[in-house]
């Protein structure tokens, strides 16, 4: 038979690095401040287990695990676990980290150790029965987990390139069995490579057990690490041989069940393995890796790239003898295991022949980021002092000891996720209102998919119940007749006057000359002059006293930069209000206050601007809770009316504002005021809502006095507009006041079945 590295040579098939489907498990422990375990049970705002699709317990309530979509490219490391750490931390007592190291820190007795509190009592049992047949300390080392799939097109070409075996199905598990017997013969690279358990606690392993008395490269993945017993012996010869040696053992009670083999490879695609005879492989689990403590999510891009070549160059080789693949592999592993960190390997020679012909395959390939990955691991075998084990020996001597060396790192990477809780790291390029859905999402237990992330749009699934979402709050619940009466305001005053409502009078132009030749019916009158189907407050001039000519034409021709249709409306004296309607009720009111800047008798407008926008929770684009504030031509028009230019230096003390409309979308302040709010508007607005037709919307009211009620006689307020896509990072992160999680509100609307959930009860 033509080998596949004959087969990829002759016909040019090249790996699409980038298309092979990578998905991590991330295992890793809750502690609290003293590096001790902490009991507490799993976060009950993170939902059941019994269906989370990315956060769960492994065998103890305090071992997290962390699951990413299978995802190609690597997404896995850049997008999903940074939002899963995210998710996890925001989600986690205030006095607790998630331990960097897989060897746990200190550890209270056996007993103390708590196994996982699940829904079903089988799941339970299982890990009682771990507890029993390896102890409970050993179940608290902890690592990753890559799952890896062949891109399909390289598989598909492999197989039309052969004769030898019929059965696209057969082909395939046959090119994933030669990966897990030669991943068996020299999986000890990775142990020398990603090795980061060189030590343990004292009272760790039991007291008969020969434990080397120096620091080693990678505890866990020694003879020590969690294995299963000696009897436990599974063939790889074959997928057939694979099958009927689990089953066997499983029969013998050798093991309880299938799940129990704890190869450093499995073979995977069916929940029963007896299943794969029939289905074939569909990718392999491959489970030696440490936790890298040096990075905040325990893996790099760098490795995963490795790791990838890793396996084709598993396929790529020539295979020993099967008999001797798996003993001399695992040899090889346990002592590459137990060296001391700073020692050269045993076998180097080995494994820089392995990185060469890895280097040789990649250049065959033309992947570009194999020259470096490949130089990385050269540089480590020739200078071992840099491996990761001998890293952290380092780090634990400068500590002083393990556990301070472990909380360092810890406290620092809680503290990087916990920096700007308003972004979702791995989603920042989304609007924010997306990110804070995206993180409430996977919280609940929601099933994700960003479909495209450029225009905001949101696969949200729960079961077989799937939700479309576009920018945050955009769903199948409001009718598409309904966004557009709100986008065009004429129409929403018009509606909303018909039933019942105070709206502003005024007029609306087509052209900026029909405009500007209207300007005697408003030069003595307080009035706004806004685009007619703009949100976010783009375009809007407003004049309390009455524009001058000039003022008015400039104006009206800002207004229409933003839109083809221009509104001069009366001005209403009082204070805006913005009411958020979801669902036939109002969860938040936000005050917002105009952009604006407070004197100091020494620096310019400009200035005060530039210092103002250092504020963390100021961004661009909704990415931040508050919005940076600029001096466009709106703004400087705003100075000039009060007497003041970019360069003036306002008196200490002087507030000089910067806009007349108060949106947060042009550099105002948000305070929230839903307890304060007379309920009789927030029944005005749910009814406003009613009337467009609308389930989510921003309402926009004056009212003079917010304590007091609305009445036939004195109805006390002004409807201003009514917005679709209105945004909701302004009140979950505000400047003053309450923090409201609307977001939470939109998956409660959208899966009432999960409302308990969502809400964390």
């Amino acid at each position: 038979m033509q080998t596949i590295k004959q087969m990829m040579k002759d016909h040019s098939i090249k790996p699409i690095w980038n298309s092979s489907v990578i998905g991590i498990e991330k295992e890793g422990l809750r502690v609290k401040k003293d590096g001790t375990l902490a009991t507490t049970p799993h976060p009950t705002t993170l939902g059941s287990r019994s269906f989370h699709p990315y956060i769960q317990t492994d065998f103890s309530d305090v071992q997290l695990e962390l699951i990413t979509p299978p995802l190609t490219g690597a997404k896995s490391i850049n997008q999903w676990l940074p939002a899963l750490h995210d998710v996890t931390y925001h989600s986690m007592n205030d006095e607790e980290w998630i331990w960097p190291l897989s060897m746990p820190g200190s550890l209270p007795e056996e007993k103390d150790i708590p196994i996982a509190r699940l829904e079903k009592r089988a799941d339970v049992a299982y890990r009682e029965y771990l507890a029993k047949v390896y102890g409970k300390k050993k179940q608290m080392q902890s690592g990753i987990h890559i799952n890896f799939e062949f891109d399909a097109a390289i598989l598909n070409a492999l197989y039309e390139n052969q004769t030898d075996i019929t059965s696209k199905e057969d082909f395939q598990s046959a090119v994933y069995m030669k990966l897990a017997r030669n991943f068996l013969r020299y999986r000890w690279v990775l142990s020398y490579l990603f090795g980061a358990s060189p030590t343990a606690m004292e009272n760790f392993y039991p007291s008969d057990v020969a434990v080397p008395e120096h620091y080693a490269r990678s505890l866990r993945n020694s003879h020590l690490g969690y294995t299963n017993d000696e009897e436990v012996i599974v063939s790889y010869e074959s997928l057939e041989a694979y099958v009927e040696s689990i089953q066997t053992l499983v029969s013998s009670g050798a093991l309880s069940e299938e799940r129990e083999f704890y190869s450093p490879i499995r073979l995977r695609g069916t929940k029963q393995v007896k299943d794969m005879l029939n289905k074939g492989i569909a990718y392999v689990e491959l489970r030696n890796f440490d936790l890298n403590p040096f990075t905040s999510f325990s893996i790099t891009e760098q490795d995963l790239v490795f790791v990838k070549m890793f396996c084709y160059l598993m396929i790529w080789l020539d295979e020993e003898t099967t008999a001797v693949t798996s003993k001399t592999g695992d040899e090889k592993n346990h002592l590459t295991s137990i060296e001391h960190p700073k020692a050269v390997s045993q076998f180097k020679e080995e494994g820089l022949a392995l990185l060469e012909e890895m280097k040789q395959m990649a250049v065959h390939s033309g992947y570009e980021k194999a020259e470096a990955a490949v130089a990385w691991a050269k540089e480590l075998f020739e200078h071992p002092e840099k491996t990761l084990s001998a890293q952290i020996m380092d780090g634990i001597e400068a500590e002083g000891d393990y556990i301070a060396f472990g909380m360092k790192l810890a406290q620092q990477y809680k503290q990087e996720a916990m920096e700007k809780p308003y972004q979702l790291r791995g989603f920042t390029s989304l609007e924010m209102s997306t990110q804070l859905l995206i993180h409430d999402a996977l919280q609940s237990g929601i099933t994700v998919d960003a479909i495209d992330e450029h225009d905001q749009f949101v696969k949200l699934s729960y079961g077989n119940h799937v939700e479309y979402v576009k920018n945050g709050n955009m769903t199948s619940k409001d009718t598409y007749i309904s966004s557009l009466i709100m986008a065009n305001k004429t129409v929403t005053k018009k509606i909303l006057a018909e039933n019942g409502f105070h709206v502003p009078g005024g007029g609306e132009y087509q052209t900026v000359e029909e405009a500007q030749n209207d300007f005697w019916r408003y030069q003595h009158k307080a009035i706004v002059v806004k685009p007619k189907s703009t949100n976010y407050g783009i375009g809007i001039s407003i004049f309390k006293n009455g524009p001058t000519q000039e003022d008015f034409n400039q104006a009206v021709k800002i207004a229409f930069k933003e839109d083809s249709s221009v509104l001069v409306e009366e001005y209403i004296a009082g204070t805006e209000y913005r009411f958020f309607v979801v669902n036939d009720h109002v969860p938040a009111v936000l005050l917002r206050t105009p952009a604006n800047v407070i004197g100091n008798g020494a620096a310019t407008v400009k200035e005060l601007v530039d210092e103002k926008n250092q504020d963390p929770l100021r961004g661009t684009h909704h990415r931040a809770p508050l919005e940076k504030i600029v001096l466009g031509e709106i703004e400087q028009l705003m100075l000039k009316e009060q007497g003041y230019s970019t360069e003036s230096i306002p008196e200490k003390g002087t507030v000089v504002y910067l806009r007349e409309n108060s949106n947060i979308s042009t550099g105002g302040d948000s305070i929230d005021v839903t307890d304060e709010m007379h309920d009789s508007y927030k029944e005005l607005a749910v009814k406003m809502a009613e009337a467009i037709e609308a389930n989510v919307t921003g309402i926009d009211l004056i009212i003079p006095d917010l304590t007091q009620p609305s009445t036939i006689q004195n109805p006390g307020y002004t409807v201003i507009e009514a917005n679709f896509n209105p945004a909701m990072h302004m009140h979950a992160y505000v400047y003053k006041g309450k923090n409201r999680r609307l977001t939470k509100e939109i998956l409660i609307m959208l899966f009432p079945e999960l409302s308990k959930t969502i809400k964390g009860e």
